[in-house]
């Protein structure tokens, strides 16, 4: 599967001029118009020039506009089409007062989930989960609202290994975590807009001393994604204020899954140690 476009965007975003990120932006945001329409059109309708998006095509390492389209075109397919009418029936439901607030929100989540499970870069998901399942040790580190996220990742990666770690949390020293890491170790970062600043500096420092960085965030324009060997884009849209976290805690999920799939009889018998540890300790129950 070719690179999606918002992860093509994202490594190349902090270097872009002004001009081209105004056009990046529109061009995530528009792809359905910019799939479909000509590029003067689309100038006309995002009043940027069209040598703006002309040169955006090539400093992402088209040919010319007409490619980075027609490459576009074919990585829409039908998700997109059926995410965008789902996304318009649920805006068009929503002026029309029609639905309550759960079903638009649950709308929206399902919207996320598709767009993203649509949208993978299998080389790259497979290549990360053989890094994480190889590396010494994986530290997970989230901020702010993300640090939920982290700690369901962290919590299920504790059941099948036991080299996973969650840095930074209640106060620890997020410095003493990154310690002593180096090419043979992982460190996952979750982060969605508004970002850490944390974050980023968590990823840089981790791939300066030559980690596999894995970044997870919800937007192309994440400072924390140039530091990243492989970056995922989990949707985030909703119908009111706060981001949702649905289209994350499904990448998690799906991560773990993988991890658990290749992890072996070594992930099965920690399984059952721990699930006999927890019953003496009395830690779950099944009444």
């Amino acid at each position: 599967m070719a690179e999606p476009l918002d992860i093509r965007i994202s490594a190349s975003y902090d270097d872009l001029s002004g001009k081209l990120k105004q056009a990046a932006d529109y061009l995530v945001e528009n792809q359905i118009d910019i799939a479909t329409r000509s590029l003067r059109s689309v100038a006309e309708e995002s009043d940027i020039a069209p040598a703006s998006f002309s040169r955006l095509a090539r400093a992402l390492g088209y040919e010319d506009f007409g490619a980075l389209r027609g490459d576009l075109r074919t990585s829409i397919g039908r998700r997109v089409n059926r995410a965008t009418s789902r996304e318009q029936q649920l805006s068009t439901l929503q002026k029309e007062g029609k639905p309550d607030f759960p079903e638009s929100f649950a709308g929206a989540c399902i919207a996320n989930i598709e767009a993203l499970a649509g949208s993978l870069p299998a080389s790259q998901l497979d290549e990360t989960v053989d890094k994480l399942h190889a590396a010494r040790t994986v530290m997970v580190f989230g901020a702010l609202s993300s640090t939920g996220v982290a700690e369901h990742l962290t919590y299920m990666a504790s059941l099948l290994f036991d080299n996973w770690s969650l840095a930074g949390r209640m106060g620890a020293s997020l410095g003493a975590g990154l310690a002593g890491l180096n090419e043979a170790d992982a460190v996952i970062v979750i982060t969605q807009s508004p970002f850490s600043p944390r974050a980023a500096r968590a990823a840089e420092l981790a791939r300066e001393n030559g980690c596999f960085v894995v970044v997870i965030t919800d937007t192309h324009s994440c400072p924390a994604l140039k530091h990243a060997a492989a970056g995922f884009i989990t949707p985030s849209k909703t119908p009111h204020f706060f981001s949702s976290y649905t289209a994350s805690l499904f990448f998690v999920e799906t991560l773990m899954g993988l991890l658990a799939r290749i992890g072996g009889e070594a992930s099965r018998q920690r399984i059952a140690e721990v699930e006999q540890n927890n019953r003496r300790l009395q830690e779950v129950s099944d009444g």
